[in-house]
């Protein structure tokens, strides 16, 4: 039976229509359990109550008619208590109340569970029998589960249901829904659905010619590398170098050995050219899927986009220039860089995505074109909004679909104070990060694409506070050489002397996999991560710490951070092959550096293992993302607890604030890298509990630099006062938001 609980829910994800998906549900489950009669209520929210929206067994009139209140009879009763019951004669229950429109005095036997979503109830799945019978354990753990299996399919049909009728009713109507904000700004336009080839829908099919195939495929992969270096031209003149760069980096996807090799090797075996490139992207895109790094599990959206792009070029489909409107909101499932770049610069206003995160490469783009972009709409049912005007906002992450005349004049006015703001910042440029009392915060660069990427603009920043060199790794077939990995810290010391950068060693193991470089594991999230990796590995770990020691030579202005320290044998082992580095490359008459050593405090364990380090280690860098995540035992990368991931939960805050009296107390300063640095109104929290310095990204500097000039530190420390008494992140939040608004920076509120 709970095989069948499965294909149920599987077959209902088939369908569009919610009428078609509940009268299946009713079908398969009725003869699932062998009972009389199974039927589904839906809560009507303008009227609170329980409307019936499918049966089998019942009388069909009563279908659309019959409803009860919440606590009314057995199916409100469920309802109300969000709890299973299972009866062998339902009126001796105190509850019962006969639903006159349904005729079901002949039934007895009934079980009812409730349809829940996010803590939501969305209805009452029902189950009766004629015989005065309970149903037995098979039956009601078979009719239980597929309750429980229900509610995220319904919810997405529901929510289908609800944008069709109030798009296609006579009014209309606005609709507001919220995703990820990805990319600042405002924009109102219309929308425009992209054309992505479906890999998915792809089908399996012989090849008639094995040959021609295998041509066609390298013809396309050729086809779509001309066309990303022609999208990078057009772009070059709206995009600065390192995010140029990302056009190099797909390039070189598409000369991937893992991608051509997979898919010629899938076509010689009969398989044809579109399925053999369907199965070899999906095995790619899986090694990312299963990371819980966010950056890294993007870039399986990377892997996907380049397998659409191929296959556009096998199908020979593109769209004409001149199709897109003035004023464009380009949307899809995900979008890649190719399609993007296609819509001419003058004609993009914004971007909306169901899939995607901020640190996607298309949120890269956006935000380096200065479009606005809202990126995981995954209840939005895209393709029932072509033509619609949108309104996008980007800061608060929000989309308005059909916007009313009073929501466009709001936009219209924010846009112009938004525009007001850009001018502010862009005064702020080579001013320091001082606060109104003199207090100076040191704000620094979190980097991980590639060196190239801040040589040509590093004159503007005050330093790199975490380079992910991992990047590096990943974007390749084979490990790094000691001399590739030389010229890519050398570069980018270079760049920045004599201004501190700060380069974090590899980051991988377990949960984000090199590419040529699997294991298998349990529980990945808490397995050879980061340094446990490395020192498993002291021939990867030797190779790089020899190119920072050569890279360091002369310059003098680099600062080693080891990650996921938990225990202090770990820093003792690292620093024991450093030296070992720095000895033999003296020994063969290398030039060599050594330089100051930090440790990132992300696991708990090492917050009560500062003192002890403090003897090892010259500064401490706060990685809040993991920090919060094992603070709080969330998976920061899985949607269904994203909003419990929260960086101003009370704990995480007390944590910080014993992690800086820690550290200051052994004379160690402390820096956060972490999200939570960027966001404004968290920054001045750190600054108030004592952090030293922040790191963030480039597109985050100026709005928080904004910020800090603002206010005082004792004003910060004041917030920080306040906070630290606070028993839920929701009070925490509003806090900062008034302070924000309080001192004119509306502007940088996010709801």
């Amino acid at each position: 039976m709970l095989a069948n609980s499965r294909q149920i829910v599987k077959e209902i994800g088939g369908k569009t229509q919610l009428k078609e998906a509940l009268a299946l549900v009713v079908q398969r489950a009725k003869s699932s359990m062998d009972a009389d009669a199974c039927s589904v209520y839906l809560k009507d929210t303008p009227t609170d109550q329980y409307l019936l929206k499918a049966a089998d067994g019942l009388i069909s009139g009563a279908v659309g008619k019959a409803r009860v209140s919440r606590n009314e009879g057995l199916v409100g009763w469920v309802a109300a208590h969000e709890e299973v019951v299972n009866l062998a004669n339902a009126p001796d229950h105190p509850g019962f109340h006969h639903i006159a429109e349904t005729e079901e005095e002949s039934f007895h036997g009934f079980m009812g569970a409730p349809i829940v979503h996010h803590g939501r109830v969305l209805g009452v799945i029902v189950a009766q029998k004629h015989e005065r019978r309970r149903f037995d354990n098979d039956e009601a753990a078979f009719f239980t589960t597929l309750a429980t299996q229900l509610g995220g399919a319904i919810n997405h049909l529901l929510a289908k249901s609800d944008f069709s009728r109030q798009l296609n009713g006579p009014s209309r109507g606005r609709i507001l829904i919220k995703g990820i904000p990805c990319a600042p700004g405002l924009a109102i336009g219309s929308l425009l659905l992209s054309q992505p080839a479906d890999l998915l829908s792809t089908p399996d099919r012989r090849a008639p010619d094995i040959a021609a195939e295998e041509a066609a495929f390298q013809a396309a992969v050729s086809a779509a590398k001309e066309e990303l270096r022609a999208s990078g031209e057009r772009m070059s003149a709206y995009l600065p170098g390192e995010v140029l760069s990302l056009f190099d980096a797909y390039v070189m996807m598409l000369e991937s050995e893992k991608l051509n090799a997979g898919t010629v090797a899938r076509i010689r075996k009969g398989q044809w050219a579109r399925g053999a490139l369907r199965d070899t992207i999906l095995e790619l895109a899986l090694v990312f899927e299963q990371t819980e790094d966010p950056y890294l599990a993007a870039r399986a959206e990377d892997i996907r986009n380049i397998g659409r792009h191929i296959l556009l070029h096998l199908q020979g489909t593109a769209r004409a220039s001149g199709e897109y409107p003035r004023q464009c909101i380009l949307a899809g499932m995900e979008l890649s860089l190719a399609e993007i770049s296609n819509v001419p610069r003058d004609r993009l206003s914004g971007i909306i995505s169901v899939k995607g995160s901020a640190v996607s490469h298309t949120a890269i783009i956006c935000r380096a074109l200065g479009v606005p972009a809202v990126m995981g709409l995954t209840d939005l049912p895209i393709g029932y909004l072509e033509n619609c005007e949108i309104a996008v906002d980007g800061q608060q992450g929000v989309v308005c679909i059909n916007p009313s005349p009073a929501d466009i004049n709001e936009f219209r006015q924010r846009m112009q104070e938004e525009q007001a703001i850009s001018a502010e910042l862009e005064s702020l440029r080579d001013k320091p990060a001082r606060t109104v009392d003199g207090v100076l915060v040191p704000l620094f660069l979190n980097l991980g694409i590639g060196a190239d990427e801040v040589s040509a603009r590093a004159a503007e920043y005050e330093g790199v506070g975490l380079y992910r060199t991992e990047f590096f790794f990943i974007a390749r077939d084979t490990l790094p050489t000691e001399d590739e990995q030389y010229s890519l810290y050398r570069h980018l010391l270079e760049s920045f002397a004599p201004k501190p950068v700060t380069i974090r060693t590899l980051d991988t193991g377990g949960d984000k996999e090199l590419p040529f470089f699997t294991t298998a594991e349990t529980n990945p999230f808490l397995g050879r991560r980061g340094i446990r990796f490395t020192l498993d590995h002291p021939e990867i770990f030797l190779t790089q710490l020899r190119a920072l020691l050569r890279a360091n030579a002369g310059i003098n202005n680099l600062q080693i951070l080891f990650p996921m320290i938990s225990r202090v044998n770990e820093i003792d082992a690292a620093l024991g092959l450093l030296d070992r580095a720095y000895l033999d490359l003296t020994a063969e008459g290398q030039p060599a550096a050594k330089p100051q050593i930090g440790a990132m405090i992300e696991v708990p364990s090492a917050v009560y293992l500062i003192a002890a380090l403090s003897r090892r280690v010259d500064f401490f860098s706060i990685g809040t993302n993991d920090l919060t995540q094992y603070l709080l035992a969330v998976d920061r990368s899985n949607p269904r607890v994203q909003g419990c991931h929260d960086n101003l939960h009370p704990a995480v805050i007390h944590v910080i604030g014993d992690i800086v009296h820690r550290a200051h107390r052994q004379n160690k300063p402390v820096g956060v890298c972490g999200e939570m640095a960027g966001d404004p109104a968290s920054a001045l929290l750190l600054l108030g509990i004592g952090v030293d310095s922040l790191s963030m990204t480039s597109s985050s500097l100026p709005r928080v630099k904004w910020t800090l000039r603002t206010f005082t530190s004792r004003q910060a420390r004041e917030l920080a006062d306040k906070a630290l008494k606070s028993e839920n992140e929701a009070d925490t939040h509003q806090l900062l938001n008034n302070a924000l608004s309080a001192a004119g920076l509306n502007a940088l509120v996010r709801r």
